[in-house]
């Protein structure tokens, strides 16, 4: 088994044997630690040997999974398949950091402790399969598998409104995943892959490489129909599917196809339904009202696992299916993307700047800093896929550090109104230093992560041939506006005389255990934000390739 495989298995097999071992609270929690941390150094092993010049997925793990005869329709084939490219490593190494920080800021649960461990442990292997899958319905399996256990972690040891929240996230995700399995099986039964039909047809053995030669040949054929329906192989690799010569002449979503619903064509409702499906997991504006709700009544490890990795899969999904799969429709739709993203940047501000409960206002400024990732990618730039991609990240770092900020108040008072706060500084010195760091990185002050993501973000928007430049000042409106909401927070809770509303509160500054993860999380924004090449060396060949095959 490689290195790729034990990313999901080990904390698979973890979170049975938490779950089912009646090891008791103290060895379940050992047990999830110790797993993630181990995961955290194949992640190092895999990042170490990993070649940012080198294009397409590496360390690939492969073997057949699935084998079935359709018929007059072909065969269909599913492989399992994973692998790391440029894209996909900087969010495997996010989602072991996030899950152990999260892990270890898990000792406010006291309930049911071994069904929880047993829960994150299942989730962080949902994550990784996501992030690392070459397979658009292993992807899926993943994907949807993810809905499980976040909807007991919210459900189980959530606020007082958690039944309300969690089933309202399963229905939203749901909606989305059905979305994302119309287009999963129309795209595979109109697709052939090239490369299994050549083998099913004797055209190359199993043992001989599939050169550019031998795929235009295959792709030809499937043009002058010398290849017959029944004669295709269909299978779910992005890579085939991100080939719309692959795309059989009389299907809907061929390119040279006549069909049209609703003034659209098969193409892009097939883009649009993709879309909609990961924008709902982003969340994107209108498609956000399950997360402040979700937020606010997961428990605080929890909330991190969800700003911190589980939005990601939304753009994720734009940047590895969506756009490489109906490119042309992508390009034609970018001033729409982009609009949605301003209006994310804009609304989730405003809406942060009317909130007295804490973690909502963290809660709706991930909605805001989003928005920033789609109007980097609309740009259909370098510079703004590269700060797209980097804003995913910084992002992950960021919202996960600024809610562990609020779960320290929240659990020496159980309050989180602003305004039952001030002058926290005397009280809390080493608190107000990394509640300052976070709030600046947060608004995009030059040194951290957060300034990088945004910047590139709008440089590509402002540059894009495809964009006015109305979308670029627009969102960096919306910068102003986060600057506002932040500052006043800030200048609030811990600035002017010490005030807290009930004279019983407890207000300790930072034990060990928060000093660790609050201050790493802190630094990491820092060095990140200092030498950002650390990323964009990553992601280049990949943003690069991407664009390539785009515009080819």
């Amino acid at each position: 088994m490689g290195n790729i495989s034990l990313l999901i298995v080990l904390p698979l097999v973890a979170s049975l044997i938490a779950g089912f071992g009646k090891l008791g609270a103290t060895y379940s929690r050992l047990l999830a630690l110790g797993v993630v941390g181990i995961q955290l150094l194949i992640l190092a092993k895999i990042a170490l040997i990993f070649d940012p010049v080198q294009s397409g997925y590496q360390q690939i793990e492969s073997m057949h999974w699935i084998r079935l005869n359709l018929g007059s329709l072909g065969q269909f084939v599913s492989n399992y398949a994973v692998g790391i490219d440029g894209l996909s490593l900087g969010l495997v190494l996010l989602t072991g950091l996030i899950s152990f920080v999260a892990l270890w800021n898990s000792k406010e649960i006291y309930t049911k402790i071994e069904a929880y461990y047993a829960l994150v442990l299942l989730l962080n292997a949902a994550l990784m399969g996501c992030f690392v899958a070459q397979d658009m319905f292993l992807f899926y399996i993943f994907f949807e598998f993810m809905l499980l256990p976040m909807y007991f972690l919210i459900g189980i040891w959530g606020g007082p409104r958690r039944n309300y929240a969690s089933l309202k996230f399963f229905i939203y995700t749901l909606v989305g995943s059905l979305f994302i399995l119309i287009i999963m099986l129309g795209i595979s039964l109109a697709y052939m892959d090239p490369y299994e039909t050549a083998l099913a047809l004797q055209k190359i053995g199993a043992n001989q490489a599939f050169d550019l030669e031998a795929l235009q040949s295959m792709q030809t054929a499937l043009a002058a129909h010398q290849i017959t329906p029944n004669q295709v192989v269909h299978s779910f690799d992005f890579q085939a599917l991100s080939d719309p010569l692959n795309c059989q002449a009389n299907n809907i979503l061929s390119p040279q196809s006549g069909f049209l619903l609703g003034g659209l064509s098969g193409r892009a409702w097939g883009f649009w339904l993709l879309f909609i499906g990961f924008a709902i997991k982003l969340p994107l504006v209108p498609l956000h009202t399950w997360l402040p709700d979700a937020h606010v009544e997961a428990p605080t490890p929890i909330s991190v696992m969800l700003a911190g990795v589980l939005l990601k899969i939304g753009a994720y999904g734009w940047l590895r299916m969506a756009i490489p799969f109906f490119p042309a429709e992508a390009i034609q739709a970018a001033p729409i993307m982009a609009g949605l993203g301003v209006l994310s940047i804009i609304y989730g501000a405003y809406n942060a700047l009317a909130m007295t409960d804490l973690k909502k206002l963290v809660a709706y400024s991930s909605v805001s800093h989003m928005g920033f990732v789609l109007l980097g990618i609309a740009s259909f730039t370098p510079e703004g896929w590269q700060g797209a991609i980097f804003q995913l990240l910084s992002h992950g770092i960021l919202s996960s550090l600024l809610f562990l900020v609020v779960g320290v108040l929240y659990s020496r008072t159980g309050n989180r109104e602003i305004d039952n706060f001030s002058g926290l500084a005397t009280k809390m010195p080493l608190f107000t230093v990394i509640s300052g760091i976070a709030i600046f990185a947060s608004l995009g002050l030059p040194g951290f992560s957060g300034f990088i993501g945004e910047f590139f973000s709008l440089m590509g928007a402002f540059t894009s041939a495809h964009l006015m430049p109305i979308y670029a000042i627009l969102g960096a409106f919306g910068i102003l506006l986060g600057a506002g909401y932040l500052l006043w927070t800030f200048q609030k809770i811990y600035l002017g005389s010490y005030f807290v509303r009930d004279n019983t509160w407890e207000l300790p500054d930072l034990n060990r255990l928060e000093l660790i993860s609050l201050f790493g999380l802190g630094i990491l924004s820092i060095i990140l934000g200092i030498f950002p090449g650390i990323v964009f060396e990553l992601s280049e060949i990949f943003v690069t390739n991407s664009l390539k095959l785009i515009f080819r």
